[in-house]
């Protein structure tokens, strides 16, 4: 029987993961890179945190997640190890505020991190964060994209994983060097290899503009013009897009949980109707 190409895809489910892109929310070297791009190369911005409209940005978002389940699915958050980053991703995805410092276990992030100096926010009832340097900005020349320490950042942020980042300074970023576009689409092709590899099926990603357009460059082939745009647009700040990842060059059997039934329980005759068509 020969079938007709259909418009439509068909996946295994359980080789399929729901992953939620979200660009941080507004900082600070983004209200002055606005009127001048020169001062993305301002050491002023060096690791810029989120304003206060960067904050509204993050409350908008989380309201929204909360309204339409994905924070009772989500089983993992992955963020960029930069400041505005994280306070976007525990800001959306973490605990409640901290009030008096009334809250068991280590917080996402403590009290007064950032310009603004947002209260500090809780990790109970939020789901793991790992922070991933695969998914940082366009490196290189804009300090605004230049790290910490990570010895710094668990300080600030103590309930966040940072055993993925192997180096404690920051030795990605060049002050004179800035990041090929061959080597940023090669970083993508590592972050999603990275992704289809962790167990989890429903992953929140919060990363920055430059590098969720180019991941997303990598996708659409054979896509209408519309859904090509759903995906390569520019990221607002804090919006966020939900898209299926689905692993199709999996070669080995898969052994992990599934809504698949392998039916025959119990057993019995069961041949197909059509098998005398195709004998």
């Amino acid at each position: 029987m020969t079938a007709e190409v259909s418009e439509a895809a068909a996946y295994p489910l359980r080789r399929c993961k729901t992953i939620h892109l979200v660009r941080h929310g507004q900082g600070f070297h983004n209200v002055a890179g606005e009127s001048d791009f020169k001062a993305y190369l301002s050491p002023d911005y060096f690791d810029a945190s989120l304003t206060a409209k960067g904050w509204q940005q993050v409350t908008a978002l989380r309201n929204h997640v909360r309204s339409v389940g994905i924070a009772d699915s989500l089983q993992l958050v992955v963020v960029s190890p930069l400041t505005r980053t994280m306070q976007t991703a525990v800001g959306i995805f973490g605990g409640e505020d901290i009030v008096n410092g009334a809250d068991a276990g280590p917080a996402l992030m403590v009290d007064g991190v950032g310009m603004e100096k947002h209260k500090a926010i809780a990790s109970s009832g939020a789901p793991p964060f790992v922070a991933v340097e695969w998914c940082r900005e366009h490196m290189g020349l804009h300090p605004c994209d230049q790290r910490q320490t990570i010895t710094t950042y668990r300080s600030l942020f103590p309930a966040i994983d940072f055993s993925d980042v192997e180096e404690d300074e920051d030795v990605l970023w060049s002050p004179t060097e800035r990041e090929t576009k061959e080597q940023l689409f090669g970083r993508t092709k590592k972050f999603v290899e990275w992704l289809l590899k962790r167990k989890e099926t429903d992953i929140a990603v919060v990363s920055h503009s430059s590098f969720l357009r180019h991941l997303m460059a990598t996708f659409g082939d054979g896509c209408s013009a519309q859904v090509k745009s759903e995906l390569h647009n520019y990221f607002a700040n804090c919006e966020m897009r939900s898209i299926v990842l689905v692993d199709r060059r999996a070669e080995e059997e898969f052994k992990g949980a599934t809504t698949d039934f392998p039916g025959g329980i119990p057993a019995g005759s069961d041949a197909p109707s059509d098998t005398c068509e195709d004998n």
